[in-house]
């Protein structure tokens, strides 16, 4: 049959080009050298190319109309036409593009802000803003975390102008319209779930924030309005600060985190230690300070970046991205090549986020860490407040996030700086510092790196919470058994992207994705008050 043919030729080019760019990819990140930040661009280059190709595209259209074809045909026709609508343009502007993004993701790589002539690394600031009683360290500290975003704006503004350009192109209004349209997301849809999100956790988001807001103004010697960004523990307020019942880095303090999370995926029957011997674990020089999972070849070769410290947040990490990999790593091998990956990028947040929140969870701490049952009766009330209250600052920060860039596409020549400030105020609930003329937006990577990426993450946490209930009222009490193992795997790992996201989701767990299990969770203040 002529599109099976056309299939594997695809396939098999696809292949190539996948293991080419994930190669330089890798290098450029572990190494901060220039020549492989450029071989990542050129290959990234390459695969635009393959996806711009018009007689391709043609003929995916055309095979789509075919009513004979299968159903694991058609699915990955679709997914090679979303892959190229975005892409059928001349190979000046998908080369100019690819090496304007090259070069911002190199300056990201290299940027170390100076603060009284000490260079500091990402995990430097991290560790100013945990653990600093001074507020103008602090400051200092979380002004240093922003300087990279004066480095960047100018062309990163450049770069959203040209994407916005390519998209008009292509008949959409712009680029972030675009995006959603091919990663099969309804825009408005989102949306609208996203603001009933911020509604129906408003009241509890506002209530738990004032009393961190009042705890952290008892431990900075000010009041309460006077708290300022560098106040909070993460340079952009996207995670809760533990405070001492429930901080747990005593916990970790000594603790082989590679081991930790071998035993966790070894318990369900999902083995990843193998992948410990190619990935790049531990903190140096030159490699990104932002840890990822790779897919190297769709053939098990998956590595994970990550600058290990024995702590809480680190754990959490590797537990994050294990879960990444164990999703690559146990795709049917048998699949097609297109269609063995994730099913939709918010799918592979899902299992990761899964995991990654684990580390406060009482079956995972109990199981693999060995806390008794003692200190857990006295620790759970506070983790479980503590993870309430992650989960929303987490949920705010990422439509914060959503709708400013929403707005920078739909108007890159705004008052951008002030529009960010006046965003982070209305969901974050955060005070702006006194300058707000600063790009302090541009100083997160994904604008550049990942863009229109973000809303995955939200997403990402409501399939999390629809699938642990469904896991919790339907398979098993227990989480690390090999029954859970068992359904993940083969329910929701093993099928790849056969599966349009939202049909899986709904294959797994007896429903389309319904935001109510990540409301009943995490947005009622009763919870943690009862």
């Amino acid at each position: 049959m002529m599109v099976e043919k056309f299939l594997d030729e695809q396939n098999e080019q696809f292949q190539k080009l996948l293991k080419k760019s994930t190669h330089a990819g890798w290098m450029a990140q572990t190494t901060g050298e220039k020549k492989w930040a450029e071989e990542a661009g050129k290959a990234s280059s390459e695969f635009s190319l393959f996806y711009a190709n018009q007689d391709r595209y043609n003929q995916v259209k055309s095979y789509l109309q075919d009513p004979e074809i299968t159903l694991e045909q058609r699915r990955q026709l679709e997914i090679l036409e979303y892959g190229m609508k975005e892409n059928q343009l001349d190979k000046e502007t998908i080369e100019e593009m690819s090496s304007m993004s090259s070069e911002l993701n190199y300056l990201f790589n290299t940027y170390l802000p100076e603060v009284n002539g000490k260079k500091l690394s990402a995990n430097d600031i991290r560790n100013i803003l945990l653990n600093s009683t001074d507020s103008k360290e602090r400051e200092r500290a979380w002004k240093a975390s922003k300087e990279v975003g004066q480095v960047v704006s100018q062309k990163l503004l450049a770069l959203v102008k040209k994407r916005n350009e390519a998209a008009r192109k292509l008949g959409y209004d712009n680029y972030y319209e675009m995006s959603f349209a091919n990663q099969e997301l309804d825009l408005e849809e989102v949306f609208s779930m996203f603001e009933n999100l911020v509604e129906q956790s408003d009241s509890t988001f506002r209530k738990l924030k004032s009393e961190l807001d009042n705890e952290l103004a008892k431990k900075f010697g000010v009041k309460a309005e006077e708290l300022r960004p560098w106040h909070y523990v993460d340079p952009f307020f996207q995670e809760a600060p533990a405070n001492e019942q429930t901080n747990l880095d005593q916990y970790f303090k000594g603790q082989n985190l590679e081991k930790l999370t071998a035993d966790t995926f070894d318990s369900m029957d999902m083995p990843i230690e193998g992948l410990y011997a190619s990935s790049d674990l531990n903190p140096r020089e030159g490699k990104n300070p932002t840890a990822f999972c790779m897919d190297m070849n769709r053939e098990g070769d998956i590595r994970v970046l990550c600058n290990n410290l024995d702590n809480t947040y680190w754990m959490g990490t590797m537990l994050h991205e294990f879960g990444h990999a164990a999703y690559n790593k146990y795709v049917n091998r048998d699949l097609p090549y297109l269609l063995r990956s994730f099913a939709h990028i918010l799918t592979t947040e899902a299992i990761a986020m899964l995991f990654g929140k684990m580390t406060e969870n009482r079956e995972w701490l109990s199981k693999f860490l060995k806390v008794d049952d003692g200190k857990l009766d006295v620790l759970m009330p506070s983790l479980e407040e503590h993870e309430q209250l992650k989960m929303l600052i987490s949920a705010r920060w990422i439509i914060t996030f959503v709708f400013f860039e929403r707005k920078l596409y739909e108007n890159p020549d705004q008052d951008l700086n002030a529009l960010w400030w006046e965003t982070v105020e209305n969901i974050q609930l955060l005070h702006p510092p006194e300058d707000r003329t600063n790009p302090d937006w541009a100083a997160k990577i994904h604008f550049t790196l990942a863009p229109v990426y973000y809303q995955n993450y939200l997403l990402g946490e409501l399939t999390a919470a629809q699938l642990y209930q469904h896991i919790k009222n339907n398979v098993s009490d227990e989480f690390f058994s090999l029954k859970v193992g068992a359904f993940i795997r083969d329910e929701f790992l093993a099928p790849g992207a056969t599966y349009q996201w939202n049909e899986k989701i709904e294959k797994v767990t007896g429903e389309p994705l319904n935001p109510d299990h990540f409301i009943k969770a995490y947005c009622h203040y009763e919870k943690v008050n009862n």
